[in-house]
């Protein structure tokens, strides 16, 4: 989340509701196999306020908050371990800024990482990114979040991908990564998509680890 999600927080703070074809599928399960856990597994760390926080987490603090217009549970969390927010912050940016991939495209890479990895924090962030910023279309949301087949043949190509990347390990079969090419991406893609992966790892396992509470702001996009 950076300048993508700054320009949506007023939408959706201001959202009375949620789209029909997005709400259809918020019942649903993610697919990853273990979904975030109820309590945090991190017993000794908690949640970093800015007015208490050492130089190194404040410098990176506020570095984010100027970026999105708040302070995300996630990054008060991470930042418990600076390096750990300051690499996320960075490989984001690059990943939106210098992929190639259009705002929606980036939007379901990010999805099919968090929900292959069982992250209901980061999927209801992105959800709402890609609902109120990306321009992800309605039905391929509601697909993505119901785990049902996505219509739209670039796109579910590239959440094929994705998705096979993070479950094999980077070793995706060679029907998939066909496919892919096929619907008009380029091997170079694939590196971009390994960033962003990497980027969504650090903050999926963080979620994990902190069992991170879904801010107000994601709330009508939360996944049980």
């Amino acid at each position: 989340m950076n300048t993508v999600l700054r320009h949506s927080m007023e939408a959706s703070l201001n959202q009375t509701g949620v789209n029909q074809n997005i709400r259809a599928g918020t019942s649903q399960p993610l697919q990853g196999p273990h979904q975030m856990a109820a309590t945090p597994l991190l017993h000794t760390l908690h949640t970093i306020d800015p007015a208490t926080a050492d130089q190194a987490q404040r410098e990176i603090l506020d570095k984010a908050i100027k970026q999105v217009g708040f302070l995300p549970n996630m990054y008060a969390n991470m930042v418990n371990a600076p390096a750990v927010l300051s690499t996320y912050l960075h490989g984001y940016a690059l990943f939106r800024s210098e992929s190639g991939l259009k705002p929606a495209e980036q939007e379901v890479v990010f999805l099919a990482v968090s929900q292959v990895n069982g992250c209901t924090y980061c999927t209801a962030a992105h959800s709402m990114i890609a609902d109120k910023k990306s321009g992800v279309p309605a039905d391929v949301l509601q697909a993505i979040r119901a785990g049902q087949p996505i219509a739209d043949v670039r796109l579910s190509a590239l959440y094929a991908l994705t998705a096979e990347m993070v479950r094999t390990q980077g070793r995706p079969t060679a029907e998939i990564l066909q496919a892919f090419l096929a619907a008009g991406f380029h091997e170079k893609d694939v590196l971009y998509i390994i960033l962003a992966i990497a980027v969504k790892t650090l903050s999926n396992y963080s979620n994990h680890a902190f069992a991170t509470e879904v801010d107000p702001v994601f709330s009508a996009y939360r996944v049980d």
